[in-house]
């Protein structure tokens, strides 16, 4: 079994930043694809940010230049450093990680998501 510990969501003026963390922990032989979603209030869940075990890395438009994420494999954790944030970033944020077992299996596993509120 696999879970993914989300950290960092809050409240914030628009303009401001907020860092979130997601560590991974359980079988793992390996990582490959973290990543965040989130999910507006009323919509759907939404692709933010993503990033491979080699270090490519995909964003959503809407935070393209503004969001950067990055991973430290050796601590199976993901990192989403939100910057220059408006009133509609504001969401459950879900930590996303594609993770292959020891025993072989692959399968997707999701954070508990933690809020992230921005106010203008």
């Amino acid at each position: 079994q696999v879970q993914l510990v989300e950290s960092g969501g809050g409240l914030v003026q628009a303009g401001g930043s907020l860092r979130l963390s997601c560590a991974a922990s359980g079988s793992i032989f390996s990582i490959n694809r973290m990543g965040w979603y989130r999910r507006p209030p009323g919509k759907q869940r939404e692709l933010v940010a993503s990033i491979t075990s080699g270090g490519t890395t995909n964003y959503a438009d809407s935070v393209n230049g503004r969001f950067t994420i990055s991973r430290d494999n050796a601590k199976n954790t993901v990192y989403l450093q939100m910057n220059s944030l408006k009133p509609e970033d504001t969401a459950v944020y879900y930590c996303h990680a594609l993770i292959t077992h020891t025993m072989g299996s692959i399968e997707n596993y999701w954070g508990q998501g933690t809020q992230v509120t921005v106010s203008s």
